[in-house]
C-alpha cells in the first residue's frame, strides 16, 4: 500500500473503524476461551464492531440532532474497548502488547470522535 494511499485511509473513518474492528476480530481468536475471557471477548466485539456501524448511521444520519447522537455513540464504544483491551491485557498477560497496539488505535478513534462529537454540539447551538 503506498504511503498516499494509507493516509487517505486514516481519514476515511468508515474505513478505519472496519479496520479496527476487523482487528479486534482477530485479536480476539487468539485468547484463551475461559469464564473471564469469554464475557470480555463478547463486550470487546460487541463494542468494536458497533463503532463503524454507528459511524455509518451518522454518516447517513437524518439530522444534525441525530448525527451528533451517533457520533456520541462513537465516541462511548471507543472508550469502552479501553477498558475491555485493559481488563484482556490483565487477564492474558501474555497477550499485554497486541491489546496495548489495539488500545493506542481505541484512543485515538475516541479522541476523533470526541472532536466531532463538540463541533457538532458549536453547529447545533449556532
Amino acid at each position: 500500500m503506498t504511503q498516499n494511499k494509507a493516509q487517505k485511509q486514516d481519514f476515511d473513518l468508515e474505513e478505519r473503524t472496519a479496520r479496527f474492528g476487523e482487528a479486534v476480530i482477530r485479536f480476539v481468536r487468539k485468547i484463551p476461551k475461559d469464564t473471564v475471557n469469554v464475557t470480555l471477548i463478547s463486550q470487546l466485539i460487541r463494542a468494536a464492531t458497533s463503532i463503524g456501524a454507528n459511524y455509518c448511521e451518522a454518516d447517513d444520519g437524518v439530522s444534525r440532532k441525530d448525527f451528533r447522537n451517533k457520533i456520541g455513540l462513537c465516541r462511548k464504544e471507543a472508550r469502552e474497548c479501553k477498558h475491555r483491551l485493559r481488563m484482556i491485557a490483565t487477564a492474558n498477560e501474555n497477550m499485554t502488547d497486541e491489546a496495548r497496539e489495539l488500545w493506542k488505535e481505541a484512543k485515538e478513534l475516541n479522541l476523533i470522535f470526541s472532536q466531532i462529537f463538540r463541533s457538532s454540539g458549536e453547529n447545533l447551538e449556532k
